[in-house]
């Protein structure tokens, strides 16, 4: 014997008349539409510029923050500068003489005062402070301050040829341009003239 489906079940499913305008859907007009997805686009847009915006942010605030880490001592060390370089002119006054007629104190004087040099320029170097002594490179204004020109026979016109005062670099930026002197090069001779020469 077989089950048959009650006839009641087809009608189960239909809904009610009145509850057939509610069943069907809603046709939505194409303004509508146009006007959600352009909404929706330039929605898009303003999250992908704020992301943007916002990754900018941050790399400037890492190389800002690394800027600071690095160069934010440059006031102190140029300070620093003035303390080195006095040690170094009081060094270069003792003179070779005095240092071999140097009995035993003053010997251990210019010995520490040696060692106090050296142990300056290893905690500048330590952090980041470099010494340069450019004799004989191309002068750079970037680099170097010219106080005065020199003729000279051994460098070309434009060359550094005398160092009166070491720079400092800190990083990858000049602390302290180096003061020298720029060769002017060799000095022209006048050109013999044709008729000078005939005379002779």
């Amino acid at each position: 014997m077989t089950d048959k489906p009650a006839a009641d079940d087809t009608v189960a499913n239909v809904p009610p008349e009145g509850d057939a305008a509610a069943a069907a859907p809603q046709m939505v007009p194409a303004e509508q539409v146009t006007a959600a997805l352009e909404a929706a686009a330039e929605f898009k847009d303003k999250l992908l510029r704020t992301l943007a915006e916002m990754e900018n942010l941050r790399k400037r605030t890492e190389r800002e923050i690394s800027d600071a880490r690095t160069y934010g001592a440059s006031n102190f060390a140029r300070d620093v500068l003035a303390v080195a370089d006095n040690m170094h002119r009081a060094l270069e006054a003792i003179g070779p003489e005095a240092r071999q007629q140097a009995d035993g104190t003053l010997k251990t004087l210019i010995e520490g005062i040696e060692m106090t040099e050296r142990e300056l320029h290893k905690v500048l170097s330590k952090n980041g402070v470099k010494k340069f002594s450019p004799e004989g490179e191309k002068f750079d204004p970037n680099l170097h301050e010219a106080m005065y020109e020199m003729p000279t026979t051994d460098l070309p016109a434009g060359h550094v040829a005398q160092v009166m005062q070491a720079g400092y670099m800190l990083g990858e930026r000049v602390l302290r341009p180096a003061m020298v002197g720029v060769s002017k090069g060799a000095p022209k001779t006048a050109p013999v003239s044709a008729s000078a020469s005939d005379n002779n």
